[in-house]
């Protein structure tokens, strides 16, 4: 059954004035979220405090968290970003013996560089993997860097720069084989894309509930494979990480049997209510149909793109790219201005305007992208 894209639309007030493409930076407020928000104040209005509501609401995330991405809520941690997730894994991991490579592709968003750059001083080595002339990262600058020493290899699905999306499945293989861990950052494709960690047979992936999630900023997940979550003692830790939550013991350090063994500290109460209600709309329609769609949109608007003689840092072949459009321009931040003026939202990162479509979208907003960018072609590169 296809979804009513006009009458999911109308979920989203914001479409009524404006032709919002930023989703990768933050997904659009819904009447969901909303009324998730509105319910967490009326019950601090009404109750004041209701520690095991707001519990329950925390393990609500991670349950349809799992859900989404075929894990069990055993292998999720509820954390406060995904940098949180990344910084409890690299506490976890033993850079002292011979095994001490951390591979980082070019590609990461930079919280992941800098997290694991900050392992050098207990004995990382950090190599990256760089792009090719055509901005891609093939997969044979992966095999070169990948080897016996590696312990981890860190990626992105889809690059927060330009919507290249990686293959991470034979990525992890080339990882299997010389016995290295992967970490999956899937930020930018999670909520828009089909994540099956099972199937792509990851170790860890982080994310957060801000963008195609449509929660709110200052929530995110970690997923660690159920064999290896007693295998790491993170040590960032705290109260709710321990396997007694309750047990208020001050003298050792018990943690959980579960991935919650990667939390810390109270659970972000508020954006739990707005996250579960995200999720909630993501699983409703189903992240098949909304690749599906996001697919089909984005590639036609590539096409009309390239007709009217953009040049694109995006890779056209549907394997290689995500839901976001990033268009060349020759002065990025002052074309998205000029967008924003024309009611087309959108944001931009390394020379590039990107245009990063959802479920939400239709061929109304592609059409304002295209009219408004034909107002200020001198601000968009060439494809000659």
């Amino acid at each position: 059954m296809s979804i009513d894209i006009q009458r999911l639309r109308e979920r989203f007030p914001t479409l009524k004035h404006q032709a919002y493409l930023a989703s990768g930076s933050y997904g659009l407020l819904s009447t969901d979220v909303k009324e998730a928000f509105e319910e967490y104040l009326a019950c601090r209005l009404e109750k004041g405090a209701d520690w095991g509501g707001w519990v329950g609401r925390s393990e609500l995330v991670r349950e349809r968290i799992a859900e989404l991405l075929n894990a069990t809520s055993d292998e999720m941690a509820v954390t406060t970003s995904a940098s949180a997730g990344i910084n409890a894994i690299a506490s976890a991991l033993d850079f002292t013996g011979s095994r001490n490579k951390v591979v980082v592709s070019n590609f990461e968003f930079p919280t992941s560089g800098h997290i694991w750059h900050a392992q050098e001083r207990i004995g990382a080595r950090v190599e990256h993997v760089p792009e090719s002339v055509d901005g891609y990262i093939p997969l044979e600058h992966f095999e070169r860097a990948i080897d016996e020493r590696t312990r981890l290899v860190a990626i992105s699905h889809v690059c927060y720069r330009n919507g290249a999306k990686l293959d991470v499945a034979e990525i992890v293989r080339m990882a299997r084989r010389k016995g290295a861990l992967v970490m999956l950052d899937c930020f930018q494709s999670v909520g828009a894309v089909q994540i099956d960690v099972k199937a792509l047979d990851v170790d860890f992936a982080v994310g957060g509930m801000l963008k195609y999630l449509l929660g709110t900023a200052g929530i995110g997940f970690l997923y660690v494979r159920k064999e290896l979550v007693q295998e790491l003692t993170p040590t960032a830790s705290g109260w709710f990480a321990q396997a007694d939550v309750n047990a208020m013991h001050i003298f050792a350090n018990n943690p959980s049997p579960t991935a919650r063994r990667f939390q810390a500290g109270t659970p972000p109460v508020p954006t739990c209510y707005a996250a579960a209600a995200g999720l909630g709309i993501i699983l409703e329609l189903g992240v098949n149909r909304i690749e599906r769609h996001v697919r089909e949109l984005t590639g036609r608007c590539m096409e009309r793109l390239l007709e009217a003689g953009y040049a694109l840092a995006t890779p056209s072949e549907d394997t290689r790219r995500g839901p976001m459009v990033a268009i060349r321009s020759t002065n990025d931040a002052e074309l998205t201005a000029r967008l924003a003026e024309r009611n087309v939202v959108t944001s931009c990162r390394d020379g590039n305007i990107r245009a990063m479509f959802h479920i939400y979208n239709d061929e109304s907003d592609a059409q304002a992208l295209i009219d408004a960018l034909a107002a200020n072609r001198t601000l968009v590169r060439s494809r000659h």
